[in-house]
This record gives structure tokens, sequence and C-alpha cells, in this order.
């Protein structure tokens, strides 16, 4: 879907403001004989209620909007450097002249971008080797999209492994195996669910796993379960 132009932005946010006041009225004209005996103490609460609203709509246009212009500005630039393959400035975080994915993070958590960032810094600090912190990012990123939460469940598992903590590790990954609705991404997630209890010999977890993939999944596992279903007979 084309994203809003300015003008057409501002005309929506004009139409919504519109209703809100009318929607005011209508309530005004339902509790007339309300607001005669109660007149004064709803002065207050209309005045607060309106200064409310206009600080809401002041903040979307000279705070949120900015933010996330500079956020965006911000992400590019390190998203540059790391498609340059220089891992240590995308990574950034040391000097406001480059903030890198940390930096963006750290100055625009609020907004998508930031949140984004925290991502990619998780990533970029997980190939340092640097687990513990990569996790911390990774754990900040939050999204409405399913699949890149399946993702973040899947790369904060690899973190917590790489600490040797594997018990956390097959929670965080049986988390990404549910969180989105793509099957691809579910089969994935559960396979590596699956391969990572066999190693810890959690064999009826791995079997659970396993027989989800054979009942759900066989088109992209070409067999695979079957085999591995059969291992948590024998592993000990």
């Amino acid at each position: 879907m084309a994203k809003l132009g300015k003008s057409a932005q501002n005309e929506q946010e004009g139409k919504e403001t519109v209703e809100f006041f009318k929607d005011l009225d209508r309530e005004a004209l339902n509790t007339e004989r309300f607001v005669e005996k109660y007149s004064k103490p709803l002065g207050f609460v209309f005045g607060a209620l309106i200064l409310a609203v206009l600080g809401f709509f002041a903040y979307k246009q000279f705070v949120v909007a900015p933010k996330n212009a500079e956020a965006v500005k911000s992400f590019l630039s390190a998203q540059k450097s790391l498609t340059e393959g220089k891992d240590k400035d995308a990574l950034g975080g040391k000097s406001a002249a480059n903030p890198g994915f940390v930096g963006t993070y750290n100055e625009y958590s609020s907004t998508k971008i930031g949140k984004l960032s925290s991502y990619n810094a998780g990533l970029l600090k997980f190939k340092e080797g640097k687990f513990q912190e990569a996790y911390d990012l990774l754990d900040q990123f939050s999204s409405d999209n399913k699949t890149l939460v399946a993702m973040k469940f899947g790369a904060m598992a690899d973190a917590k492994s790489g600490l040797n903590k594997n018990d956390e590790a097959l929670a965080l990954l049986d988390k990404a195996a549910t969180a989105s609705d793509d099957p691809y991404t579910t089969y994935y997630f559960t396979r590596k669910a699956g391969i990572l209890a066999l190693g810890l010999k959690k064999n009826a977890e791995a079997k659970k796993y396993f027989s989800a993939i054979d009942e759900k999944y066989q088109d992209y596992d070409n067999g695979m379960s079957d085999s591995y279903i059969e291992m948590t007979k024998y592993l000990n």
C-alpha cells in the first residue's frame, strides 16, 4: 500500500480531530442534564481533556515525526556501513558522529526504527561472540510482524547457546516455533528445537517437535523427521 503524502496525512489527522470533537458534542447532547448538575467540575475535566488532546497532536507533529525522520537517517547510515562490510561502523555506539545501530537504538528506542536497530545491533554483537550483549539487545526488539518476532526468539536462543544455557535456548526456540503464522518459519524453528532437544537427551520433547513436522510440514522436510523420531528411541 502506498504511503500517504504529508498533505494527505495532515488531512487525515484533521478529519480524526473533527470526528473526535463531534463525538464529544454528541456525548454532551446525550448528557445535558448531567452537565447542568455538575457544570463546574465538568468544566475542569473538559478543559483538562482538551489540553490532553491538543498535547497529543502537538507531540505527534513536533516530537514523533521529526524523531522518526532522524531515526531513519541514522539507521540508513548504519545499514550502508553494514552493506559495505564495515561491521564496526555499522554497530557504532562509540561517538555521536557515528551512532550506528547501537546509537540509533539508544537515541530513538521509542520508535520502530530504533527497535529494529536493536535487533541488527544484537546480530552484530552475536557475530563478535558477545552473546550476553547480543541477547540483551535482541530482547529490546518488538514488532507487529510475527515472523520477525520468531526470528528474534531464534537469535536469542542462539545467544543463550553461546552462553552454554541450552535449556533456556530450547525454551526460546519453542517460542520461535509458535510465534509465526508462516509455515516455513514454524517448520525451521520446530526442527531446530527438535535437534537441540536431541542434543540435550530430552527425547520426549524431541519426538514432540519431529512428530509435529511429520504431521504438518512434510513438504519442507523430505522425510527427515522420521529418521529423527527413530533416533529418539535409542539415544540416552
